[in-house]
Order: structure tokens, then sequence, then C-alpha cells
């Protein structure tokens, strides 16, 4: 009886972790044009209380496409990519002051996002860091934001 029981919990387990590998596989590629425009027109019609954590979404795929223009020398791109996450964070601020849903995850993600660019900016040129700065400065002060609202409550 003992005998079976260890196949059926492998092939469990198995079938539980195939759609986390399968979503770790595709969170490797930064997303598209079309998906961060997706991504942008959800964060742009939803109610305010939802906004938050959807501009938290498309700062950090955004961070994410910047490290992959970064890395293939369009650092002109990279920086106007930059540039519109901080547009980006400036609008999770602004829907702070409307309460917010998925709070907390929200300011995890801003918090993991902010991470990835300092470790972004210890291989970054001299030209290239000014903007970094600026965006994590922003990041900050946003995750900071959103802490003191998420431990008001």
């Amino acid at each position: 009886m003992r005998c079976s029981a260890i196949p059926l919990c492998f092939a469990a387990a198995v079938l539980l972790c195939a759609p986390l590998a399968w979503a770790h596989r595709s969170a490797d590629q930064p997303p598209d044009a079309k998906q961060l425009a997706e991504l942008e027109a959800r964060a742009a019609s939803a109610t305010p209380r939802d906004q938050p954590w959807l501009y938290a979404q498309l700062v950090h795929s955004m961070t994410d496409v910047a490290t992959a223009q970064f890395q293939a020398g369009q650092d002109q791109q990279a920086e106007s990519t930059l540039r519109q996450a901080q547009t980006y964070a400036g609008r999770i601020r602004v829907s702070l002051l409307h309460g917010a849903k998925r709070l907390q995850r929200a300011e995890i993600l801003v918090r993991h996002t902010a991470f990835r660019l300092r470790q972004l900016m210890l291989g970054a040129s001299l030209l290239d860091r000014p903007t970094l700065e600026a965006t994590i400065r922003q990041l900050n002060q946003v995750q900071s934001e959103m802490l003191n609202q998420v431990l008001v409550r």
C-alpha cells in the first residue's frame, strides 16, 4: 500500500509544479510592446482602488524591458523606458489617495523592482546612472508611502 502512494504523490507534485515552471520560464523574457500596452490600458481603465497594483506591475514590467535594453546596448531606449516607469510610479502615488486593494502585494513588488534597479546600476555606465538613481529614488518614495498605508490599516 505504501509503495503505491509514493508514485501517486510524485505525479501530483509534478502536475502541481508544472504551471509554476512555465510561469518562471515566461518571466525570464521581458514583455513586448503589445503586453505593455495592454497592461497600461488595464491600469488606466481600472478603478482607483485597483490602480496601484496594476501600475506596480507595469513599472515592474518596464524595468524588465529597460534591463534587457541596457544589456543589448540600447541605452537611449532604456532611459526612455525608465522615464516612462517614473511616470507610472507617480501615478501609483496619486492612486494611493483613493485607498487601494492588494496594497501590500504592490508594495512588495515596488520594493523588489527598486532592488533590481539597484543591481542594474552596479554594472551601468556613469552616463546611465542619473536616470537609474532618479527612478530608484522615486520608487523608494512610493514604496515608503505604500508601506505607511499598509501599516496604518
